[in-house]
């Protein structure tokens, strides 16, 4: 099961100054880790004003991804960072529930140096790198980021393994590439126009992201009740959720008209445009508020 996030590169365009746009972007890496979110996917808004260039949001997103103690070894001195020390801490808690460094942990790590003996060198953040054998049929080359199972501290004994490690990962893709990946699954537009989110819709939505609706998408804007190739691929629980821009929203951004969203005769390249926030009492609703306010309902169970 995937959760994917799609976020604008004008994600910080309103900020007044770089420290400001560094803490916005780390809310968004604070919201994708408390609601597990899989992937952090930046698209394109050429037309959204962003002062500080267009791949900003990504570089810090894709700092504030990676573990602490591996942030020397894989980041150098870069303007997009200028103020990383404002970014959150995400405490990122393994898929197994056990902490990073707990025994039987999954960390990441940076291979420093491939030997002729089968074996590699990883800083995975312990006191020195490990030398550590790589299984058969798994393919490593200096610099590339792995996944090590540590089981004891102290004498150090770990292992490679060809499995995630926690947190999220970062991408860029144009917005219609994200939706048409084989795990995009329920892909749901968040916008002030939407569909108002009630327990009722609620309820129909966690029934589809469950699997126990039918394989029905629970709306009329672009879901279909008939399978197709992509419904296939996705499994039950895959979810894609796309958010806009400060005071830019996705109806702008994608040349849809506000009035055709509400009527649910909009953009049907996304099964529901939600509106998690009804009756909202602030004229604008940032981003990163929006982000909280829309994964928090739909990481509910039944």
């Amino acid at each position: 099961m995937t959760t994917s996030v799609l976020v604008p590169a004008s994600l910080t365009r309103e900020a007044e100054d770089k420290r400001e746009a560094t803490r916005k972007v780390g809310y968004v890496a604070r919201a994708a880790t408390v609601f597990r979110v899989d992937r952090l996917t930046v698209y394109p808004d050429p037309d959204g004003v962003e002062k500080r260039g267009a791949g900003f949001v990504e570089t810090v997103l894709r700092y504030a991804a990676t573990p602490p103690y591996l942030r020397k070894e894989v980041w150098d001195r870069r303007g997009e960072l200028e103020y990383a020390g404002v970014l959150p801490a995400l405490r990122v808690r393994s898929r197994t529930g056990s902490g990073s460094d707990e025994s039987g942990s999954l960390r990441q790590g940076i291979v420093t140096e491939v030997g002729a003996d089968g074996r590699v060198r990883v800083n995975c953040g312990l006191q020195h790198p490990v030398s550590l054998p790589v299984p058969s049929g798994m393919e490593v080359g200096e610099g590339e980021r792995v996944s090590v199972r540590v089981s004891s501290r102290r004498p150090v004994r770990a292992k490679l393994v060809d499995e995630p490690a926690a947190g999220f990962v970062v991408d860029s893709a144009e917005i219609d590439d994200a939706l048409a990946r084989p795990d995009a699954g329920l892909t749901i537009a968040a916008s002030r126009y939407g569909e108002e989110l009630t327990v009722t819709k609620l309820d129909q939505l966690v029934a589809r992201l469950r699997g126990d609706d039918g394989g029905t998408s629970g709306n009329g804007t672009g879901g279909s009740d008939d399978s197709d190739a992509s419904d296939d691929e996705a499994a039950p629980g895959d979810l894609t959720v796309a958010f806009g821009a400060p005071e830019r929203g996705l109806p702008p951004i994608l040349g849809e008209n506000p009035e055709a969203v509400a009527a649910e005769t909009g953009d049907d390249r996304f099964d529901l445009w939600l509106n998690t926030v009804p009756d909202q009492g602030s004229e604008v609703v940032r981003t990163e508020e929006a982000v909280f306010a829309t994964l928090s309902p739909l990481r509910l169970t039944r």
